[in-house]
């Protein structure tokens, strides 16, 4: 065999393995994910350790999902891990209180809110109506609350219509729910990207897979400086 076959035989080896290596990381990472009897701190714990946030990174792409994707990104594991999982416990559930018509997941070492876009905008409009103040102001006085978090919020559309006018309606939705936000005193920097209809969550053959596909996720995750607070609290257990 050459030199040549003997390195490319190697570097798909390697590559295999690598493979082989993120895939079992990934299972463990969601199986810690999927069970509901594992406390949510205990899991931010596990998912951290387990795999880091640039594998994390590579399963909120793979699962479909940008705003789980950066949550999952962010996390930190161990014992600072389990820390921040335990402050998001409780700040879930302040916002689940607080906010109507929103959906609350806590994801990692995060929080997803998931806002049907009709709630918060009219048909094939980024303008935020007037009946949604009342849920997006009290998203922004929890938000205030905690400004040790940084914010991703990304905006979502059906299938009808083109997708390239979609993946704008979806970036002006993103973009506008971001700046009502700030507008309530939500003062730090918010990211905000725009999927059009590349992350389906149900069909888009039925109307209620259409519905449940126009929607705006807010993802929740520690800042850089919660991280640190969360780390030296750990050392000094």
């Amino acid at each position: 065999m050459t030199g040549h076959k003997v390195g490319e035989l190697r570097s798909t080896v390697l590559s295999m393995l690598l493979g082989a290596l993120v895939l079992a990381m990934a299972i463990v990472v969601l199986g810690a994910m999927g069970c509901s009897s594992t406390n949510k701190a205990t899991k931010g714990a596990v998912i951290g350790g387990a795999a880091g946030g640039v594998l994390g990174g590579v399963i909120g792409n793979q699962t479909g999902s940008t705003a789980r994707g950066a949550i999952i990104g962010a996390v930190v594991g161990g014992a600072a891990g389990a820390i921040i999982g335990h402050k998001m416990d409780e700040r879930a559930k302040v916002i689940e209180q607080n906010v109507p018509g929103a959906t609350v997941e806590r994801v990692g070492e995060g929080i997803q809110v998931t806002f049907p876009s009709g709630l918060l905008f009219g048909f094939d409009s980024y303008v935020v109506r007037s009946s949604a103040a009342a849920n997006l102001d009290a998203l922004a006085g929890s938000l205030g609350e905690y400004d040790d978090s940084n914010l991703m919020i990304v905006g979502h559309t059906d299938a009808i219509g083109s997708s390239d006018y979609n993946q704008d309606l979806s970036e002006h939705r993103a973009e506008a729910a971001a700046s009502y936000l700030n507008g309530q005193g939500v003062s730090r920097h918010i990211a905000t990207a725009g999927l059009g209809e590349r992350e389906p969550v149900a069909s888009n053959d039925t109307e209620d897979g259409r519905q449940q596909n126009r929607r705006v996720e807010v993802a929740i995750y520690a800042s850089a400086t919660l991280q640190e607070e969360a780390r030296r609290q750990a050392e000094r257990r």
